[in-house]
């Protein structure tokens, strides 16, 4: 073997570098010319989550004629390492001589997805093709329901489920679940088709503790394992490669492009901390690595009890919601997860990590740089599979965060972060990393919030896949006999439908509640923006009412309830997110006016249900055309048409 050349350094090749990578006309148009300068870092573990600006570290085999490692692979930490390919497991490349083989890369979806270099016109095309759901598909073990996709249709799963994962992981699940693994697999297959997805029928353990959110759960934290260890393993293989043989030049083989513009790959997006905690104990669990650092600031921060969380005894609440905030509500928590090769480190610097789990709230202060300290989200560059859990859940926080989220991820960096510039992928540098990312979006029910989501900000080249779903409704929840009256207003739009709700709401029924001018009038409004209205109208009418919202506090609550009880207020408003967090049983109620629609259908039985005290019970809702996705989970998905589509405007439910 000759000498080998010393590889110069990123800062060293700047542009130089990028001109030398042979590129054909698919694999893009330009080459971008952005050459920042190596900043100081510090690849050091740390329980700190902010990423520390120390001495600059780089990593050199003295050994191997100068040889400078990638900080995306730590090869300077051979303990830390994920383990080389070795040969011995199906889908590894196998040396033999100065040869290698891969005998499954072709075949396997984490290659075919990442391989593949997409152009602009391509780009431009799959915008307008992903809107276009053509097949569909049985949705396993949920009723009524059925997936549609975009693109190709989804061909059937093999038998062998797992000959995408890799040997040591493939092992510990067999073993792991057993009997249980093939529950997982229906929709282990969806994520390992790098789709995007959209299930928003997803029982919550906290709703109908059965498994099945469980085996969804453990579905999409088996396809980040394995994309974390595919994408390392790749890593640590082109780097053995180089090291022995010296005369190979990065620039001559595309087959190194391997690398992001830094490390994190997978991102949890979540809205507690009871759920995160949930999250990471089984990644712990599935994972065939040893947890590595002690529980002890993880438990500090998230819990002690293994438990799994129990209804209070002598609860007055529904059992969801005991199971929902049983544990720790918190919603502010950001953390890295490194995983090496023999052990998973929790808390890790988040430019040496490979999975972040964050609530959006925290993550947004993050990005905006909170308590004076500098905006940083440069380790959201390289996210290519995202996870958005109990997005329901996310809606009665704030979504204006999630979507800031969404919007600074795969940006190009602002800094480099110990990348080779040599071994960026061509899709990062054509700035088309966002339409490689993989985005799932799980929720209980569907909301226009998460729908605009999925098909404003989630452009996967691969295609997309969503759940359709046939309700029956539940109205049979309803314990009393009570007239249900549904009238319908015009809307044209949805830009315009606020509006035409709120006009309606004065000009046709707020007269005849003047009118009747009795107590007892329970008025229900699911948006903040809604029940701000409102409130504001009321006051300007001098109406006699008082309010409980999310904002109200406990001694305003009190008074409200006793107040409206005893009659000394003729009306209450009271808004979702607050029957979300505290579900009251309003007493006094006579006649519940719903302005609008609650998105949580279970909701509905449980408001109407509060005039069970009244002998003289009354009920109307408010809606539009546009309110088929609430319409439809509360009345059933036949009714719901028949509703939208009748030429009458007012409908009647006993």
């Amino acid at each position: 073997m000759g000498k080998r050349k010393p590889m110069p350094s990123a800062a060293a090749r700047g542009a130089k570098s990028r001109p030398k990578r042979p590129r054909s006309a698919k694999q893009g148009a330009e080459i971008r010319e952005e050459n920042p300068q190596l900043p100081e870092h510090d690849d050091a573990e740390t329980v700190d989550t902010e990423p520390r600006a120390a001495e600059t570290v780089q990593h050199e085999k003295k050994s191997n004629g100068g040889f400078q490692g990638v900080a995306q692979s730590d090869e300077d930490d051979t303990e830390d390492e994920l383990d080389a390919p070795s040969g011995d497991e199906p889908g590894d490349k196998i040396n033999k001589g100065n040869h290698c083989f891969d005998e499954t890369e072709t075949s396997c979806s984490f290659h075919r997805h990442v391989s593949r270099v997409i152009t602009n016109e391509e780009v431009k095309a799959l915008i307008k093709q992903n809107s276009k759901f053509k097949w569909e598909m049985p949705a396993v073990d949920i009723p009524r329901s059925k997936w549609v996709g975009t693109g190709g249709k989804m061909q059937e799963a093999s038998d062998d489920h797992l000959h995408d994962v890799k040997g040591k992981l493939r092992e510990h699940w067999q073993h792991m679940l057993s009997d249980h693994l093939n529950s997982r697999m229906s929709f282990f297959t969806l994520c390992n088709s790098y789709r995007d997805i959209m299930h928003c029928n997803k029982k919550p353990f906290y709703l109908k503790r059965n498994g099945v959110d469980s085996s969804t759960m453990d579905a999409y934290i088996m396809h980040a394992l394995n994309h974390v260890h595919r994408t390392r393993d790749v890593v640590i293989r082109n780097d053995t490669k180089l090291r022995n043989d010296a005369d190979r030049e990065i620039s001559d083989d595309n087959t190194y492009l391997d690398q992001g513009f830094t490390r994190p790959k997978v991102l949890f997006l979540l809205p507690l901390k009871s759920f995160a905690r949930r999250i990471v104990k089984r990644l712990i669990q599935l994972s065939p690595l040893q947890q590595k650092n002690a529980m002890g600031p993880f438990k500090k921060e998230f819990g002690e009890s293994d438990d799994e969380m129990e209804v209070p005894e002598h609860s007055t609440k529904p059992a969801d919601f005991d199971l929902l905030f049983a544990g720790d509500i918190d919603d502010h928590f950001l953390f890295g997860i490194k995983l090496t090769k023999k052990s998973i480190k929790l808390y890790s610097n988040f430019y040496s990590s490979d999975i972040i789990v964050a609530s959006p709230l925290a993550l947004k202060r993050k990005i905006d740089g909170e308590h004076g300290k500098e905006k940083d989200f440069d380790f959201l560059s390289s996210i290519e599979i995202v996870v958005v859990d109990h997005a329901d859940v996310i809606s009665m926080q704030n979504w204006a965060h999630l979507e800031a989220v969404f919007e600074h991820l795969n940006h190009l960096p602002s800094k480099e972060h110990g990348t080779n510039v040599m071994r960026i992928r061509p899709w990062y540098l054509d700035q088309h990393a966002q339409y490689y990312r993989q985005t799932i979006l799980l929720s209980s029910y569907l909301t226009p919030e998460i729908n605009a989501l999925f098909n404003g900000l989630c452009f996967n080249y691969e295609g997309k896949i969503k759940m359709v779903t046939e309700y029956a409704g539940v109205l049979p929840k309803i314990q009393l006999e009570v007239r249900q009256v549904y009238e319908r207003f015009d809307a044209s739009s949805i830009a315009e439908a606020d509006d035409a709700r709120f006009d309606y709401f004065c000009n046709k029924v707020y007269p005849k509640i003047q009118e009747l001018d009795e107590d007892g009038l329970l008025l229900f409004a699911s948006s903040y923006f809604e029940y701000i209205r409102i409130s504001n109208f009321l006051k300007s009418k001098e109406a006699s009412f008082c309010r409980i919202g999310e904002a109200t506090s406990q001694q305003d609550i009190s008074r409200s309830r006793l107040w409206f009880f005893e009659g000394k207020k003729k009306i209450l408003l009271y808004s979702e997110r607050s029957h979300f967090y505290h579900r009251y049983k309003i007493r006094g109620t006579k006649h519940l006016l719903i302005y609008s629609l609650p998105g949580r259908k279970e909701f509905y039985p449980e408001l109407v249900n509060m005039l069970g005290e009244s002998e003289n019970r009354k009920c109307n809702v408010l809606f539009s055309r546009l309110d088929l996705l609430k319409l439809e989970r509360i009345v059933g998905t036949s009714s719901a048409r028949r509703l939208i589509s009748s030429d009458k405007s007012m409908f009647v439910f006993c």
